[in-house]
């Protein structure tokens, strides 16, 4: 299968929001492609994410990752969170998510980051399997820790 890998814009948001859309789906959330549009659309329009799109040579879309830029204040340089990985069914085992997760890295190079970070859900054992070859690492050092907020104030 011959795709491209691109860096979207915000002409691309609703395109990629059908992406968006099964991922969070995936992630079981309800279907909003609404809400996935305006989403995508504000992280454009705002500059707060960077997309990588795949595209086969009819115009399909394949896959996605969205990074979300952030600062290391230990390393004193930038990071990027690795928010978002989604490969459709049929694109997937054919180097689709590879090739998204070496756009990312090669973005985060150019812009001089300390790292890359991601989190997975811990039974996505295809998802880390393709970490892990690209060199991730289990992080063993910090713990993570998360506040839920249900509007409370």
């Amino acid at each position: 299968m011959n795709y491209q890998i691109k860096q979207a814009g915000v002409e691309e948001h609703q395109q990629i929001a059908v992406l968006f859309d099964q991922y969070r789906q995936f992630y079981k959330q309800k279907s909003d492609i609404k809400a996935a549009e305006a989403y995508l659309k504000a992280r454009f329009e705002q500059k707060q994410s960077i997309i990588f799109h795949a595209i086969d040579n009819t115009g399909n879309s394949l896959g996605f990752t969205q990074l979300y830029p952030s600062f290391c204040s230990i390393a004193l340089k930038p990071v990027f969170i690795l928010y978002d990985l989604y490969v459709v069914e049929q694109a997937r085992k054919l180097g689709v998510g590879r090739a998204l997760m070496n756009a990312a890295k090669h973005h985060a190079i150019e812009h001089d980051a300390a790292h890359l970070s991601l989190e997975t859900d811990v039974s996505n054992h295809q998802a880390q399997a393709l970490y892990e070859s690209l060199g991730y690492k289990q992080e063993d050092e910090y713990f993570s820790y998360y506040l839920e907020l249900n509007n409370e104030l």
